[in-house]
């Protein structure tokens, strides 16, 4: 009786060629999208009717602090079409992220400014 079925050494095999497909620029960006996606659910910005329900600002400024520290490191590298929208998608973060807070941090102190400045 044969089966038909790969392997889990062939799984591995196929996906380590996958990814091997798959440039730099592109791996990088679809984290970064992962990440802010993420953080505008938890900044309250999903489209479903329980969009606050989902409002973590702790949870929240760790993403963004994530993101920050991705886009900074990797903008020389990603040129600078995607560099510019990840920076924009970013600050549109932070300023989210600064008017869910009910006490915002002060200017400089929030999430991700340590990497990008000041957004205010």
């Amino acid at each position: 009786m044969s089966t038909d079925s790969p392997s889990p050494a062939d799984d591995v095999a196929q996906a380590t060629r996958d990814i091997a497909d798959v440039n730099a620029v592109e791996v990088i960006t679809t984290a970064a999208v992962h990440l802010m996606s993420a953080a505008a659910v938890k900044c309250g910005l999903a489209e479903d009717a329980e969009a606050r329900e989902h409002l973590d600002l702790d949870e929240a400024r760790k993403l963004i602090n994530a993101l920050a520290a991705l886009v900074t490191a990797s903008a020389p590298d990603v040129g600078n079409q995607h560099a510019r929208s990840l920076r924009d998608g970013l600050r549109s973060l932070q300023l989210a992220f600064r008017e869910a807070s009910v006490y915002p941090d002060a200017p400089g102190e929030g999430p991700g400014e340590k990497y990008t400045g000041s957004v205010v």
